[in-house]
């Protein structure tokens, strides 16, 4: 059985922009990666990672399989979606499952039990990062050498190094 990862992102270009280098390595290091997107209009780009989609609404109304190993979500999106915050908090509350938030604000709830975490990328998830990135129409220059989250749940580090 293959490790799964769930990503959850308000579109596809925040999910690339922000995490694209990070499911690009999970893929290739054997993991199932889908991401949960609002708008599921061009996913391109998340195939270029080698991820698959799913419409957020229905993954949110479907019932609740086996709980994933990690799951990425956006800081807004768990701001706005009660029903994302509610997932996410029995997702910690099961203590099985590493979450991580990227964004700039991380939301109050969850500041005391998350630490700053990076993933160095690979060469080959920058290349496919900078190639999703164009394809998502992402101004941007070449992707940086590390993504920035903020982490916290089950004790396994699933492909994140500490920073601080």
């Amino acid at each position: 059985m293959r490790r799964r990862l769930a990503v959850v992102a308000p579109n596809v270009a925040d999910a690339v922009q922000y995490a694209g280098g990070w499911l690009f390595d999970h893929v290739m290091a054997g993991w199932e990666v889908t991401v949960a997107v609002a708008d599921p209009k061009d996913v391109r780009p998340i195939r270029i990672l080698g991820a698959n989609t799913v419409d957020l609404e229905s993954a949110l109304s479907s019932p609740i399989g086996p709980m994933p190993e990690s799951i990425a979500v956006s800081a807004d999106l768990y701001e706005a979606d009660s029903r994302i915050r509610e997932g996410m908090i029995d997702a910690l509350d099961n203590g099985l499952t590493r979450i991580a938030v990227w964004g700039d604000a991380l939301p109050s709830d969850l500041d005391r039990k998350f630490d700053s975490i990076q993933h160095q990328l690979s060469l080959a998830a920058r290349a496919f990062k900078s190639h999703a990135l164009a394809a998502a129409s992402v101004p941007s220059t070449a992707p940086g050498v590390v993504e920035q989250f903020r982490s916290g749940g089950a004790e396994r580090s699933f492909g994140f190094a500490s920073v601080g």
